[in-house]
């Protein structure tokens, strides 16, 4: 079988040098083939940011006491640290060509690097499960629109789901399967292709919205009592580092992207066009399709697909349906499965590939029944907020790792030895630094996340995280370094 086109040209035998325990050619380090330029990264932000979870979230953000307004103030001020953040790692993964959990052996070894991609790969997978199910519930909606006989499907139920939601929901589970088992050039295709499309869809709706409101919002729309000033400065920086929480999986492995660009020009233009100028102009649509909805209904609809379920033109619900279901395909692909392909892969290389690992991905969001975990605020909140908690840890001690104690200098061939004198073996394959970083200013990021005594804190978990990591890891590294890096 021919390698997936997410593989690299890399000669078809492994390299003597590479352990085939930590090598196959989708984890390889790029070859001369560069394709993810400007616009590709542009588009992928616009797949990765336009859906059903991202129009959620900014408009939940009304609920910390802001106006239409401060929301989208809110998310500008987010996504200005997350592009910073999304240059430090996009950059550094370009300039060594590997994966995200392969980039991860730098700085916890070329096993312990499995800590960091299972933990990213347990989050995404829960997400990519629910994601799934959402989309399912739109495509639902259009299936009794223009099948008011399959009524009888939607009553019937089986493991908490009717036969009709199995149905659309197995269908949108295997059209993802399909794309990615074609490799990440149909991802880069898909991503050029469904962006711009979901603009337009997105638009659409919101001059659809704003036209039932007689073309008038209420800018200074609020859900709650109004805050003073303090208090609203308050609310608006926690709904920044909100934002920054939101994102902070795809942004700790943005390498399995940006590995793929041709210089480190390319993503920090594509960064701020895809992320920074699109991200802020979505939000301001979302906030304008909820205000309108507000005027509407009395309150802002948090969720799209009951805005949807208001168009009696079945043309135009077959297009809003789509534009939904493709948003959230697209995202899925983009954010929650890609990543944990990669990282099961690097759990055992020699025997599981990028598909394999998609595959892997697939079939335990099936396992964990989305729509079960999702109609679970406890389950969210604790499990999946809890693993998420550690992103933050994570992101500090791998860019803190590369930029300061290494100088942005890496061996790339080390990242693929089992030798126990390599540079990334430190010991039994583990860095202890950084095991031990993770560990400490992981249970402080839970304490904030989750102890009410500092509910205060809350929204500041990654923030916590992500200086804490970084620091420990910095110092600890100067106490009993483990380092074997020679700076250039």
């Amino acid at each position: 079988m021919s390698a997936p086109e997410s593989a690299p040209p890399t000669p078809a035998v492994r390299p003597a040098h590479y352990s085939p325990r930590l090598y196959n050619a989708d984890l390889a380090p790029r070859g001369s083939s560069a394709p993810w330029r400007t616009w590709d990264l542009f588009c992928w932000w616009m797949s990765a940011w336009h859906s059903l979870g991202s129009y959620t979230f900014a408009i939940g953000l009304l609920v910390l006491g802001l106006t239409g307004w401060q929301v989208v103030a809110a998310v500008f001020g987010g996504l200005l640290v997350l592009l910073v953040g999304c240059n430090l790692m996009g950059v550094a993964g370009q300039r060594a060509g590997v994966p995200f959990p392969v980039f991860a052996r730098l700085s916890f070894g070329v096993h312990g690097a499995n800590v960091p991609a299972l933990l990213r790969a347990v989050v995404a997978v829960a997400w990519y499960g629910i994601q799934t199910y959402l989309a399912s519930l739109a495509v639902v909606t259009l299936a009794l629109k223009l099948f008011p006989g399959a009524a009888g499907l939607a009553e019937a139920q089986f493991l908490g789901m009717s036969g009709l939601g199995w149905i659309c929901f197995g269908v949108l589970w295997v059209v993802q399967l399909a794309v990615l088992n074609r490799g990440m050039e149909a991802v880069r295709k898909l991503s050029d292709v469904a962006g711009p499309v979901l603009w337009i869809a997105i638009a659409a709706l919101a001059l659809w919205v704003l036209g039932r409101a007689g073309w008038s919002i209420d800018w200074n729309y609020r859900q709650g009592p109004a805050l003073d000033g303090p208090h609203t400065v308050g609310a608006i920086v926690s709904g920044a580092f909100l934002t920054v929480a939101f994102l902070s999986g795809p942004m700790l492995n943005f390498a399995d992207f940006s590995r793929n660009s041709p210089d480190a020009r390319s993503i920090r233009r594509g960064n701020s066009l895809g992320l920074l100028v699109n991200g802020t102009a979505f939000a301001l649509v979302s906030v304008v399709i909820a205000l309108a909805s507000a005027k509407l209904h009395g309150v802002a609809v948090t969720d799209p697909v009951e805005l949807v379920k208001d168009i009696d033109s079945v043309t135009l619900l077959l297009v809003a349906t789509v534009a939904i279901a493709g948003s959230a395909v697209g995202i899925n692909i983009i954010l929650n499965f890609v990543s944990p392909a990669y990282d099961f892969a690097n759990t055992a290389p020699s025997r599981i590939s990028f598909r394999t690992g998609g595959t892997i991905t697939a079939v335990v969001s099936l396992l964990v029944m989305p729509w079960k975990l999702y109609s679970s605020p406890v389950a969210v909140n604790y499990f999946i907020g809890g693993v998420g908690a550690l992103i933050g840890p994570l992101f500090g001690i791998m860019v803190v790792d590369y930029y300061l104690v290494r100088r942005g200098h890496v061996d790339v061939d080390a990242l693929y030895s089992a030798d126990p004198a390599g540079r990334y073996h430190y010991r039994r394959g583990v860095n202890p630094n950084a095991v031990g970083a993770l560990v400490a200013a992981g249970a402080l990021t839970l304490l904030v996340a989750f102890w009410p005594a500092l509910s205060g804190l809350a929204a500041y978990s990654w923030l916590v995280g992500c200086i804490a990591g970084g620091a420990l890891y910095l110092l600890i590294e100067k106490v009993h370094p483990q380092n074997r890096e020679e700076t250039p």
